[in-house]
């Protein structure tokens, strides 16, 4: 099996260690040297959106998300306690939590409600 690796290029790579740590990803010391810090989550994936169903994204833009089964309440307990300010939405799939990351970047961490996405479907 494969998992994804998202490169990320940050300005600190300590402070971004700490907001990932934050969202839930497991820092891996023996895998990291002062230049690079790897984290792992439990697994990776690329999700294809429609670019003119979403909200404002151009064709080819990228977004940094992850899938969770935990609570969003529970990352969001753990990035409150960073002094990190989130944002809760309800959406097709069920519910997501956005937060920007050190250098500016917005990142979305899902719950995915199976229910929800069904009833969203069959709207269509």
């Amino acid at each position: 099996m494969l998992t994804a690796l998202t490169i990320r290029y940050v300005a600190d790579v300590e402070a971004s260690r700490r907001f990932y740590e934050g969202l839930g990803l497991d820092y891996l010391p023996e895998a990291s040297v002062p230049v690079w810090a790897q984290l792992d989550a439990a697994a990776g994936a690329v999700g294809l959106h429609d670019a003119a169903a979403s909200k404002g994204r151009a064709p080819g833009a990228v977004e940094l998300a992850f899938a969770t089964d935990e609570k969003l309440e529970e990352v969001a307990a753990r990035l409150a306690a960073g002094g990190y300010a989130y944002e809760l939405a309800g959406e097709d799939f069920g519910r997501s939590l956005r937060v920007t990351d050190p250098d500016g970047v917005v990142v979305q961490i899902q719950e995915i409600d199976p229910a929800t996405m069904r009833e969203s479907q069959a709207a269509l």
